[in-house]
C-alpha cells in the first residue's frame, strides 16, 4: 500500500525540517522527488543525498515560490524533463511572529506572499500539467494556528487560515480532472525553527499537547504519503489535523 513507483513529485521548501522529511518518505515509497529551494543550496543537496540513500531518485530546483514568472517557467520544465509531474507539496513558508499593533505593511505582504502566493503560482502551474492527464494530487501545508489562532501570529496564522480556504476552492474546482486537493495542518513539530524557542514555549506547546510530546517532520510526512497514495483517490478538499490533539 501507499506505492508511489514511477510518480514525480515536487516539494517546495524541501531542503530542511518537514520538508525534508516528506522528501525522503516519498522517495522512499519509489517517487521521483524534486527538491524546491529558495536560497539554501547546500541543504537541498542534503536532502537530495538523503532521497538517494533512501532509494530515491530526484533533482535540486531553485526557484521563489512567490515568483509567479519564475514559478511559471520552472515547474512545466520540470515536468517537461521527466515526463510528468503526479504530486505538488506546497510546504515552502515563512513565519514572522508579531502582535497586530507592531505588524508592519512589508510583514503582511512578504508572508502572504510566500505561504498563500507561492501555494496558489505553484498549484496553478502544476494543475495545468496534472489536468491534461485526469490525474494528479495537490498537498498543501497549513498549520493548527490557521485553526486556532494564537497570540502573536496574526499574520501568519491569517496566511494558514487562507491556505485551507484554498485548498477547499481547489478541490472542488479540479475535481472533474482527475486532481485531488487536500490539506495537513500540523501541531508543535521538532524543526530547526522550533530549536530556536524557548525551553519555557516547548514545555507550554507540549502540555497543550493532549498526546504529551512534540511531532516529528516524519508525522507529517506520513500524512503527505496517505494523500498523495492512489489510495486516497476518494479523499479531496479534506484538511488532516496532525496535532497531537492539540486541535480536535
Amino acid at each position: 500500500m501507499f506505492r508511489l513507483d514511477g510518480k514525480v513529485a515536487l516539494v517546495t521548501g524541501g531542503s530542511r525540517g518537514i520538508g525534508r522529511g516528506i522528501c525522503v518518505a516519498l522517495a522512499r515509497a519509489g517517487a521521483k522527488v524534486i527538491v524546491n529551494y529558495a536560497g539554501n543550496e547546500a541543504a537541498a543537496v542534503e536532502t537530495l543525498e538523503l532521497v538517494r540513500a533512501a532509494g530515491g531518485e530526484g533533482e535540486i530546483a531553485r526557484f521563489d515560490v512567490s515568483d509567479a514568472a519564475a514559478v511559471d517557467k520552472a515547474i512545466p520544465e520540470l515536468a517537461k524533463r521527466h515526463d510528468g509531474l503526479h504530486i505538488l507539496v506546497n510546504n515552502a513558508g515563512i513565519a514572522i511572529d508579531q502582535l497586530l499593533l507592531r505588524v508592519k505593511p512589508e510583514q503582511l505582504e512578504r508572508t502572504m506572499s510566500v505561504n498563500v502566493g507561492g501555494a496558489l503560482w505553484c498549484s496553478k502551474a502544476a494543475i495545468k500539467i496534472m489536468m491534461r492527464k485526469r490525474t494528479g494530487r495537490v498537498i498543501n501545508l497549513s498549520s493548527v494556528v490557521g485553526e486556532t489562532g494564537n497570540k502573536g501570529q496574526v499574520v501568519y496564522g491569517a496566511s494558514k487560515a487562507a491556505i485551507i480556504g484554498l485548498t477547499k476552492t481547489l478541490a472542488r474546482e479540479y475535481a472533474s480532472r482527475g486532481v485531488t486537493v487536500n490539506c495537513i495542518a500540523p501541531g508543535f513539530i521538532e524543526t530547526d525553527m522550533t530549536a530556536e524557542l524557548s525551553d519555557k514555549v516547548k514545555e507550554q506547546a507540549i502540555a497543550e499537547t493532549p498526546l504529551g510530546r512534540m511531532g516529528t517532520p516524519e508525522d507529517i510526512a506520513a500524512a503527505v504519503l496517505y494523500l498523495a497514495s492512489d489510495e486516497a483517490g476518494f479523499v479531496t478538499g479534506h484538511t488532516i489535523r496532525v496535532n497531537g490533539g492539540m486541535h480536535i
